[in-house]
């Protein structure tokens, strides 16, 4: 190898180097080094007042008798569900229409624009619209003869509330992300299915779907950990109430951490979801084979 070449691979190797640098110095800062000190702080008494104690696993063996943490835990599967099934059922719809009858950018654009919008200032936009006194959806509602609804205030609506709020928000950004696979199903499969007689409700069921399986599962693992980590709307709109009925898990460690300063034991549960949402994320991948492509 010549001296010339040897200079141009170093040359390469610095340029890759400045490149990756400032990446890599982030997710230390910010991702690894949080990450190491959450661990260790799950297994002390650490209250932002002293420097905290080594308890082993106290913190852990405490959360199989915490109620909250368990109602939290189930409220928020609760949020999952509700989201998931739907922002995925109708994002799915919008991606087969843009498919099937508009492919104008305009539209496209449209639909992302909840997606851009701060969380917070979607969680005020529908806490205004939704108000039991002044809200545009409750006088609608007693306009046309319906009883107004407390829809942040009942236990029962509440949390479905939340999830709807997130389902229009998030539903175009996982619409683009579906009409994106769709896009890439070749065009003549569809025509040899037409050939052989499939209606447009066969070639959705027996091609589309089949071939977008790797996209749907992508999507679904990161709407998953998205919905497990909602907190932004709930801080807003009913900040856990009422009665528990929307403390879902990833405000109740908020609320220990820094309203109880009991950062410990906040720790302790954080690591439980992240093994929560690993296991999850683990059976989605082998249950849906998102490593796999029917178009291989």
């Amino acid at each position: 190898m010549t001296l010339t070449r040897i200079r141009e691979r170093r040359r390469e190797s610095l340029y890759a180097v400045a490149f990756v640098l400032p990446a890599t110095i982030g997710f230390v800062a910010f991702y690894l080094v949080p990450t190491v000190r959450g661990v260790w702080l799950s297994f002390t008494d650490y209250d932002l007042f002293s420097a905290g104690e080594f308890v082993g696993a106290e913190n852990y063996a405490k959360i199989v008798d915490d109620h909250v943490f368990w109602n939290a835990l189930l409220v928020t599967l609760e949020y999952v569900v509700v989201n998931i099934g739907l922002q995925t059922a109708v994002a799915l719809l919008l991606a087969v229409l843009m498919q099937r009858l508009a492919r104008s950018v305009v539209i496209r654009g449209i639909l992302l624009v909840p997606y851009m919008v701060s969380g917070v200032v979607v969680a005020l936009l529908w806490q205004w619209l939704l108000d039991y006194q002044i809200g545009i959806v409750n006088n609608a509602l007693d306009f046309v003869g319906l009883p107004r609804q407390s829809f942040f205030g009942d236990p029962a609506l509440a949390i479905v509330t939340v999830a709807l709020i997130n389902v229009w928000k998030s539903m175009g950004y996982t619409a683009l992300l579906l009409f994106a696979g769709l896009q890439a199903i070749p065009r003549d499969v569809y025509e040899a299915a037409a050939i052989d007689g499939a209606s447009e409700a066969k070639q959705f069921w027996r091609v589309s779907l089949p071939l977008l399986r790797p996209v749907l599962a992508l999507v679904l693992i990161v709407s998953l950990i998205g919905s497990f980590q909602i907190f932004d709307t709930i801080a807003v709109t009913t900040k856990g109430g009422p009665v528990n009925a929307t403390r879902v898990i990833y405000y109740y460690i908020y609320d220990l951490a820094f309203n109880r300063y009991d950062f410990g034991y906040a720790s302790a549960i954080a690591l439980v979801l992240f093994v929560i949402l690993l296991g999850v994320t683990l059976v989605q991948l082998r249950l849906t084979r998102a490593d796999k492509s029917d178009l291989a």
